[in-house]
């Protein structure tokens, strides 16, 4: 990405797309009982109330009554039929990881099987996004939690914290291009969620190679274990590889994540808060995901940049859009052309 002397200045910025993801599938409901929904109602409710916060973008995973992260597409199903009715504007972002939380005491943290995973392109109703990771590999999450983040949670148990120290993302090359060839197909757009700059040089092969045509929606994730830290250098290194024309947002998590927002708010990014990221404001003390959206909020405000409605995110994200040709798609996102057979030296838009 670019940055012209004046890229700091608000007014010259994009509207702000905040995205939140209030359902925290990696806890158990009494880790945070009034913040993690259990019934379908309380689900529907924390859209709402992140929604009327300032939150345009919703990463869903959905509960079921006994607390463990639901598995079954039906249910799926039942929330996004019943956001569409509560939070219309709002996109709809299906996190694809579907549930990673293991199932019971001495369970693999994992995600679902690559057919099951496959399975999100026939929602219906249909999300706005997938979630798609890229290049299996290590996400051990707890890798950079504290004493302070897992104390009083069900992490702090042995048997939860080695499930998920252990936790890999299964997204090999095959099951990558079928999944996006299903998305297309379904009118869906991948949302892709990038750990570092290898996975990001894939996406760009997977676009020269004619996978994926289309806007490019990133999410850099800085959780560790496996995943670029939250390290100030990692994060401007993924910046500066990012084309021009992709729409970039910075995630992380626990007490990293308010720092992380405040920089991809000053710096024209978006950002990315909620339980799934964070529980915590300071050591032992609790943050509800629509308290973490007030907060972006406030610093946008503090900055003077403005936060965009959910129309106005959908334009940003280009919701909707497709592309029809690889050159279209890397002119669009400012990569530079494919070679032409015989073309010598370095490539170039005119």
């Amino acid at each position: 990405m670019h940055f012209h002397d004046d890229a700091l200045f608000p007014e010259v910025q994009e509207k702000l797309v905040i995205t939140v993801a209030p359902y925290g599938p990696e806890w158990e409901p009494d880790d945070f009982r009034e913040d993690l929904p259990l019934t379908m109602d309380e689900h529907v409710q924390a859209a709402v109330d992140c929604y009327e916060a300032g939150a345009t973008v919703l990463h869903i995973h959905v509960r079921e009554l006994d607390g463990k992260g639901s598995k079954r597409l039906s249910k799926f199903n039942e929330l996004l039929a019943r956001l569409r009715e509560a939070v219309p504007d709002m996109i709809l972002q299906v996190g694809g990881s579907i549930s990673f939380a293991p199932e019971g005491e001495g369970a693999e943290a994992k995600w679902l099987s690559d057919d099951a995973r496959h399975m999100l392109a026939e929602l219906d109703p249909k999300p706005d996004q997938v979630t798609i990771a890229i290049n299996t590999s290590q996400m051990n999450i707890v890798e950079l939690m504290t004493d302070d983040d897992i104390a009083g949670t069900s992490i702090a148990r042995p048997e939860i914290y080695e499930a998920y120290r252990e936790m890999f993302v299964p997204a090999g090359p095959g099951w990558v291009v079928e999944h996006l060839k299903r998305l297309r197909a379904n009118g869906i757009q991948p949302h892709f969620q990038l750990s570092s700059i290898p996975q990001l040089e894939t996406v760009e092969r997977l676009i020269r190679r004619g996978h994926y045509m289309g806007p490019l929606n990133l999410t850099w994730v800085a959780i560790g274990g496996g995943f670029d830290g939250p390290n100030p250098y990692n994060m401007m290194e993924f910046i500066k590889r990012t084309p021009d024309g992709a729409i970039l947002t910075l995630e992380t998590l626990m007490r990293s994540v308010l720092p992380v927002n405040t920089m991809a708010t000053a710096m024209g990014l978006h950002t990315r808060c909620g339980n799934e990221d964070t529980i915590w404001s300071k050591p032992g003390q609790k943050i509800t995901s629509v308290q973490q959206v007030e907060q972006v909020v406030r610093i946008a405000r503090e900055l003077g940049r403005e936060v965009a409605d959910g129309k106005e995110a959908r334009d940003i994200y280009r919701i909707g859009q497709t592309y029809d040709s690889v050159d279209e798609t890397l002119a669009r996102l400012g990569y530079a052309p494919n070679r032409k057979a015989g073309e010598l030296g370095f490539t170039f838009h005119a």
